[in-house]
């Protein structure tokens, strides 16, 4: 299934594979390879953790690269408890949405709708920070300690894929480390980065926000 934009085709399963995944901002020289053993300390997990932890409402626009250099672009909507909304570009005809407990992916150019759980899964953790993040953590290495890198994966499960998450130390940001991108490798290798910027903290968003016209019914809500 694929979502035809203006000058380009973008995957849906792409897209799907994006909304679990995290990278570096455009521009940004971070790399994520062998540290000072400082830089890679378990404190630096804690912190990463209490920085999503902190966050109870967020926004930020986002890019949206597959692997073969595709990009799409959107705003993110993030309440805690476990709700989040991928707005993306008109053209692309495309929404994803967790209500909390399923992640839904509403293709309108063919009027499908398709639903994964979250409960268990990797994903199910970080939009609920409150469970016990570090079973599914890892902290990586990174070349700066004003950088913090953690793979999230689930061993029982390969299947929902592994997503590296990049925390870049920013004192206004809740918690002093700022979620700036992610990177994700589904069950095949395939390779799906988000860059986010201009995040906004502790902004009013509705619970309605996470609704979405089911275009198999017409007005129907999950």
């Amino acid at each position: 299934m694929t979502i035809l934009t203006k000058s380009r085709t973008f995957s849906a399963r792409a897209a799907f594979a994006g909304a679990l995944a995290l990278a570096v901002p455009l521009g940004a020289a971070i790399t994520l390879a062998p540290a000072p053993a400082a830089a890679a300390s378990p404190e630096m997990l804690d912190t990463a953790i209490s920085a999503l932890r902190s966050i109870s409402t967020m926004t930020a626009d986002f890019t949206q690269t597959d692997a073969k250099g595709q990009t799409v672009s959107g705003e993110m909507t993030l309440k805690r408890p476990g709700k989040i909304r991928f707005e993306y570009e008109k053209s692309a005809k495309m929404l994803i949405v967790s209500t909390g407990k399923s992640l839904y992916l509403i293709d309108y150019a063919v009027n499908q709708v398709q639903r994964w759980p979250i409960k268990n899964s990797p994903l199910g953790a970080l939009l609920d920070p409150g469970r016990d993040v570090q079973k599914y953590s890892t902290l990586v290495p990174t070349s700066t300690n004003d950088v913090i890198g953690v793979e999230v994966r689930d061993p029982k499960h390969p299947e929902y894929g592994v997503i590296t998450l990049i925390f870049q130390r920013d004192s206004t940001a809740p918690g002093g480390f700022e979620l700036v991108s992610w990177v994700a490798l589904d069950s095949q290798n395939n390779r799906t980065t988000v860059r986010l910027k201009n995040q906004r903290y502790g902004v009013a968003v509705p619970d309605s926000t996470f609704r979405f016209k089911d275009p198999r019914r017409s007005g129907r809500r999950p």
